[in-house]
């Protein structure tokens, strides 16, 4: 059985992590560039997949190239560690997760993308 998280739309997801960002004095195309360092989209692919209201699951399976740095994302998310997730697309949507939150927090760029 899939975890629940595959279902949910990519497009209702972004404006959530887009609101915690602002929140904590980033922006817009900061957000976009850790999404796009991650899975290989662009704008017009990100903006594509948003309008098709896509889920976590096929916005991942159809991204265009997982970035070969993001087994080097570490840490714990919602309890659990990133690195130690068997399942490929959770460990992704994971791994989005975990950089958002870098982002948030303050991160410096250079480190979030590693």
């Amino acid at each position: 059985m899939k975890p629940k998280i595959y279902s949910y739309a990519f497009a209702g997801i972004y404006p959530m992590y887009l609101q915690k960002i602002e929140k904590k004095g980033r922006d817009k195309a900061e957000l976009d560039e850790v999404i796009f360092w991650l899975t290989g989209y662009d704008e017009g692919g990100m903006q594509a997949q948003i309008a098709a209201e896509v889920d976590l699951e096929a916005f991942f399976n159809q991204a265009p190239q997982i970035n070969p740095n993001a087994a080097k994302i570490t840490g714990k998310i919602c309890g659990v560690r990133v690195e130690e997730i068997q399942d490929p697309v959770e460990q992704r949507i994971r791994w989005m997760d975990k950089l958002v939150d870098e982002l948030a927090k303050g991160k410096a760029m250079e480190k979030i993308l590693r």
